[in-house]
């Protein structure tokens, strides 16, 4: 009994995006104690792909750019740039020195390059990158958490009400059920029963419900007992909260972010092989429903040009 492939990098794009001050509460405490959230902050994810789309180094599940301002006056507004990692790569530590200078360059604003590892390398914990030559040094330090060194925190977290600790909690045993479907379906429904006990509002619980279902994902046989469940206890608690219309909607939102992903993953990687993509062709792909993504997808290992992974004739 299999699931559909796991899917880290939407539900961690979504949360990032509606919780940023609770993200940077729970995993980078010092950078949000210096900041002036009564100003507010900005997404500049367009920005961000405008400065280094042509410098494509690893595969990440999310990065993000942010516009903030600092508490105590100084500078008027920073950056903040984040960066989610799934994987140990090799050039992760260059692309964010290359980032980090590269937005310099264009906004010349301080940028604060910070990264949550979301891996399975217990001791790869890359921190810095940078040179010394000929007198010259160039540097940057970065801070990084790492996701399994919460391994065994579990409890802990759980007790925490900051909604990013159930992220991370929902992170590590999605890694840890692979092969275990039955247990993650308990672990699923115990993460479940803990929103509707917080005595949160009713699109918190909505939200992060999402999240936990976008990333926990389980046989279509699991995932039907599972909505009984939830049936179940919002009879219980008298909230209801993400049944009926509600499960719809995230279905369909589950199904659009998994989209989004991986038209997102193939520009890339078009954009690595090709440098340069025709704007029709952009838009084909981020039009596209999965079912045609994932021919592409396919088609990209042996096409040698995009008349051929994309099955026409000519691109302009």
């Amino acid at each position: 009994m299999n699931a559909a492939p796991d899917d880290y990098d939407s539900p961690w794009k979504d949360a990032v995006e509606r919780y940023f001050p609770e993200f940077m509460e729970f995993f980078f405490p010092v950078a949000d104690a210096a900041i002036n959230w009564a100003v507010g902050y900005a997404f500049l994810d367009q920005e961000l792909h405008a400065v280094v789309q042509d410098a494509e180094l690893g595969r990440r599940y999310v990065d993000k750019l942010v516009r903030v301002a600092l508490l105590g006056g100084g500078e008027a507004w920073i950056l903040v740039h984040i960066e989610v990692q799934g994987t140990r790569d090799a050039k992760f530590p260059e692309r964010m020195f290359v980032y980090n200078y590269r937005l310099f360059d264009r906004y010349r604003r301080p940028v604060a390059s910070l990264a949550v590892l979301a891996d399975d390398a217990p001791g790869w914990k890359p921190s810095s990158f940078g040179f010394d030559v000929l007198g010259c040094e160039h540097h940057l330090k970065f801070p990084t958490v790492k996701l399994l060194d919460s391994v065994g925190r579990e409890g802990e977290l759980l007790r925490e009400e900051n909604p990013f600790a159930l992220v991370t909690v929902a992170h590590l045993v999605t890694r840890a059920t692979r092969d275990d479907m039955a247990a993650r379906y308990a672990a699923k429904l115990k993460l479940v029963r803990l929103l509707y006990e917080r005595g949160w509002d009713r699109q918190r619980v909505i939200d992060l419900f999402t999240v936990i279902d976008w990333m926990m994902r389980l046989p279509d046989e699991l995932t039907g007992q599972l909505w009984q469940e939830i049936e179940a206890i919002e009879e219980d608690t008298k909230m209801r909260y993400v049944t009926s219309v509600e499960r719809l909607g995230i279905e369909k939102g589950i199904q659009k972010g998994l989209a989004e992903g991986k038209a997102d993953s193939l520009l890339r990687q078009l954009r690595r092989r090709f440098q340069t993509l025709p704007s029709e062709l952009e838009e084909r792909i981020l039009a596209a429903d999965i079912n045609h993504l994932d021919e592409w997808s396919d088609r990209f290992a042996d096409g040698k040009s995009l008349a051929e992974i994309f099955d026409t004739e000519q691109i302009h």
